[in-house]
C-alpha cells in the first residue's frame, strides 16, 4: 500500500482527511479523530538514512500506535521500524514501500484507530 492508498482507505472507513500541521513539513499529514482529535496515523517522508537503512534516498512511512508487545515483535520484521519521532515504546514505523502485507498495515491501522479513540464509561 503506498501514501495515496493510505489516504483513501482512511477516509472510506473512518470518514478522515488528513491535515498538514507544518508548514516546514507538508508532506507530512496527520490522520486524527474528529471528537477527540488523537492521532491514530502520522504519514511521512524520512530519509532512509534515518531509519537505518543504506541509500540517499526518501521512504515514505506511516507511525501507528501499537501493544508494546506487538511493538517488539513487528520490529523484528521488514517494512518495521522504532517509531521515528514519536514514542518507541507504543509507536511503531511502518514502510508504505509494499514490503509490509496490505491486510496486515490495515489491521495495525485499525488497531491504531481503536487505542485513540475515545473510551467509553461503564455506569
Amino acid at each position: 500500500m503506498n501514501r495515496k492508498e493510505l489516504a483513501e482507505y482512511i477516509l472510506a472507513t473512518y470518514g478522515v482527511c488528513g491535515d498538514r500541521p507544518w508548514m516546514g513539513s507538508p508532506e507530512f499529514v496527520v490522520y486524527r479523530h474528529a471528537d477527540n482529535q488523537k492521532w491514530f496515523a502520522l504519514v511521512m517522508d524520512v530519509p532512509r538514512s534515518r531509519l537505518g537503512l543504506p541509500g540517499d534516498g526518501i521512504l515514505d512511512v506511516v507511525n501507528l500506535k501499537c501493544d508494546p508487545a506487538l511493538v517488539i515483535c513487528l520490529r523484528d520484521q521488514d517494512g518495521f521500524f522504532p517509531a521515528y519521532h514519536m514514542s518507541k515504546t507504543n509507536w511503531v514505523t511502518v514502510a508504505l514501500d509494499g514490503s509490509v502485507d496490505d491486510d496486515q498495515l490495515i489491521e495495525l491501522l485499525d488497531m491504531s484507530f481503536d487505542a485513540t479513540a475515545t473510551k467509553t464509561r461503564r455506569k
